[in-house]
């Protein structure tokens, strides 16, 4: 098994109802629900046909994205694991932590960063080695409120 410092695929298999069955080099596996993330990405629009979804495949030899050819799109495999993390959450602070990891793209530093918090904490957050505390989960939830606000 290798280890993964950095999310990178081994495989990626397009599932009925619009999934995807991720598996990581380091053996791991998580299925994806794309149908949620094109309320939030409509560039990615062209993948609710069928026909054009099931053509997700990687590119040899690398991994380190998933990508449709006739659409023109990939999506990175970093991106891909925060929002399966997201979705896989065992629990609510996880889910929130997670999704908004994922939502404004924040690498471990930018988040450690944002939450006061060491990049390790925000690894082990994020991986399930340490549980989120709800305080956590609140602190995520604000920084959003006061990005939307700074944004308007």
């Amino acid at each position: 098994m290798a280890s993964m410092k950095r999310p990178r695929l081994k495989a990626v298999e397009a599932l009925p109802r619009y999934r995807l069955r991720l598996t990581f080099v380091d053996d791991k596996v998580r299925e994806l629900d794309f149908a949620p993330l094109w309320q939030e990405s409509p560039g990615l629009a062209p993948l609710q046909l069928a026909e054009v979804f099931a053509e997700a495949s990687l590119i040899e030899g690398e991994g380190w994205a998933v990508v449709w050819p006739s659409a023109d799109i990939q999506i990175g495999a970093d991106t891909l694991w925060l929002d399966a993390q997201a979705q896989n959450a065992p629990d609510e602070n996880t889910r929130i932590f997670a999704q908004w990891r994922a939502r404004n793209h924040l690498s471990l530093a930018q988040a450690a960063e944002a939450l006061g918090l060491t990049t390790r904490t925000i690894s082990a957050f994020g991986t399930g080695a340490r549980p989120v505390p709800r305080y956590i989960a609140l602190a995520c939830i604000g920084w959003e409120a006061e990005h939307r606000r700074e944004a308007a």
